[in-house]
């Protein structure tokens, strides 16, 4: 009987082990089939002829086409000014605010300080001196001439002169390196300009463009370690963008290169190279590669990101396909390729660089496979449908 009882319990459990290997076989099949199902949309032929669905075979063509990377626009340096004073003072007046354009040479504020009537008052008595002292000897000179001067009393007033011009260009450089000018102390008559206060001093805009920084207000202090005003002139930018190392031989600064942004869809910035880094960069293993172009519209604004697209100037044989052949399904790329007259396969594909309306296909095409170049967009849509379906089953 207890032999009976062993036997029947090692066929049930035979069976249940049986059972669960052929439920177990059937779910593998089942997702087999699932994700072979969501991966290729079946159609018969007059669907395929009603939709117009059309395939070609990807082969290998001539490509001489452009590196895209990506790029952002930033301020062209030699159009940047930092603006301060050299000189120590308080702040007296302000004439400028944030988003004023100003041209090459405005005031942007005046300064006022015991340092700057020092320095305007040595100008003065320096002036004075060359004037008395030119004079002088002028007078000498003509004595001299007219033979009833005394040699002695002409060197004299020559040396004296000089002395005097010497010291008088040493002021003169000293006012223009504080910003100053000839005209800011003395009028055309060469007489004390009035119209300045004699402590005073104006600090002005080394260029034309827009300020973009103010850093100051009336009565504060300042040296020449403050940077009162940043202004920017965008009328032409610079664009930096990030090559791969690999690709740093297919591209030189005579490339044609132009930008593009998603803030002007479809609109190409023409641009030249003017700089390819000679460092790579340790953590993205990318080189600078630096364009500049003309803005004259300022469209383009510093920190606005893009694609910059730099001609390879490689002649050379590639797989393209249409631009609309490709499309994305969670930013990744696919293309459909043909695995026979009714079965199309939805397939992962990496991109190279576009030329004209094709792309590069670098991986996941072989040459002589039939990719659909027309009603991609229809069978994605039943791609995405089953799998919805599926997710709701």
């Amino acid at each position: 009987m207890m032999h009976k009882k062993i036997l029947a319990m090692i066929f049930i459990s035979i069976s249940f082990f049986i059972v669960g290997c052929a439920k177990e076989e059937h779910k593998i099949e089942d997702e087999h089939s699932e994700a072979e199902h969501s991966d290729e949309v079946v159609l018969t032929m007059k669907s395929i002829k009603e939709i117009n669905i059309i395939s070609e075979i990807a082969k290998l063509q001539s490509y001489s086409g452009f590196i895209t990377v990506p790029a952002k626009v930033i301020v062209n340096q030699d159009n940047e000014a930092q603006v301060g004073s050299l000189v120590q003072g308080r702040v007296f007046k302000v004439l400028v605010k944030v988003g004023d354009y100003v041209n090459a040479g405005a005031v942007l504020m005046y300064m006022e300080g015991l340092e700057i009537g020092e320095i305007k008052s040595d100008f003065l008595k320096a002036k004075a001196n060359l004037d008395f002292y030119k004079a002088n000897y002028e007078r000498q000179k003509t004595l001299v001439e007219q033979k009833v001067g005394s040699q002695k009393s002409f060197l004299e007033a020559q040396a004296e002169y000089e002395k005097a011009s010497a010291e008088y260009l040493a002021e003169d450089k000293k006012i223009h390196s504080v910003g100053l000018s000839d005209e800011d102390i003395l009028d055309t008559k060469n007489q004390l300009n009035e119209s300045h206060t004699s402590g005073t001093i104006p600090v002005k805009s080394p260029i034309s463009g827009i300020v973009v920084e103010r850093n100051i207000v009336i009565g504060q202090s300042v040296d020449a370690a403050t940077n009162a005003f940043k202004i920017i002139n965008t009328s032409n930018v610079w664009i930096d963008g990030q090559l791969y190392e690999k690709d740093a031989n297919r591209i030189s600064e005579n490339s044609d290169v132009f930008f593009s942004s998603s803030t002007y869809p479809g609109e190409k910035f023409i641009a030249r190279i003017n700089y390819v880094g000679k460092v790579i960069d340790e953590s993205s293993r990318t080189i600078t590669v630096r364009a500049e172009l003309n803005n004259p519209k300022g469209k383009l604004k510093p920190q606005m990101f893009g694609e910059l697209h730099i001609s390879s100037g490689i002649n050379s044989k590639a797989i393209l396909v249409p631009l609309e052949s490709v499309f994305k399904i969670e930013n990744n790329d696919f293309v459909f390729v043909a695995e026979n007259d009714s079965v199309f396969q939805k397939r992962a594909v990496k991109l190279g660089s576009p030329q004209n309306e094709m792309i590069e296909i670098m991986s996941g095409v072989k040459e002589g496979e039939r990719v659909v170049i027309k009603g991609s967009f229809y069978l994605k849509s039943e791609i995405m449908k089953s799998e919805i379906e599926e997710h709701e089953h």
